[in-house]
């Protein structure tokens, strides 16, 4: 029997508790969703770290924070990392994590980039900048990137929910074997 999947959260927002948290757990929820309707078995609720609250440890010498975060993460089978567009691209504390991540820290998953921004045109963003880092940590990223505006958020998390996973079937996610054999 094989075991159940499991879709973790990576939130590279500054701020604690902020809209990206927001959308990207409604894109782990449309991802795990997608799985479901695949056939697959997904496991509630995976990990989720919100770096906002790893912020005051990324650069203290020593500290192992950032290290451990990375750790729970690498629990997960696919992973959805998140981010606002901050100078069309993705935050600096989202790669500033990511830089601590071991070489191939994502051989053998897949992962399911998301940015968020303000305006239509920072949409190529996540294509350009966030989904090439995670292939580069060696994840297998087989759809498009995917793009919220921050108009979209003001929707009750069920229509966002919604929104995300058709953005998800259109974007050719889940429809082959997306996620890395496990």
């Amino acid at each position: 029997m094989t075991q159940p999947l499991v879709v973790g959260t990576l939130v590279g927002n500054p701020r604690p508790a902020s809209r990206t948290l927001n959308a990207a757990l409604a894109l782990r929820e449309a991802v795990s969703h997608a799985l479901r309707l695949r056939g697959e078995e997904v496991t509630p609720n995976g990990p989720l770290v919100d770096a906002a609250d790893l912020a005051p440890e990324v650069f203290t010498p020593g500290s192992t924070a950032v290290r451990a975060a990375l750790d729970t993460l690498s629990t997960a089978d696919v992973l959805v990392v998140a981010s606002p567009t901050y100078k069309a691209t993705y935050t600096g504390l989202l790669k500033s994590v990511l830089d601590q991540a071991p070489g191939g820290w994502l051989r053998g998953k897949t992962a399911v980039p998301l940015l968020v921004a303000a305006a239509d045109k920072h949409a190529l963003a996540v294509e350009v900048h966030l989904k090439p880092l995670l292939a580069e940590l060696g994840a297998s990223v087989p759809g498009r990137g995917l793009f919220v505006n921050e108009s979209a958020l003001a929707a009750d998390q069920t229509v966002l929910i919604t929104e995300l996973g058709d953005q998800l079937a259109e974007s050719g996610w889940f429809t082959a074997p997306a996620v890395a054999a496990r």
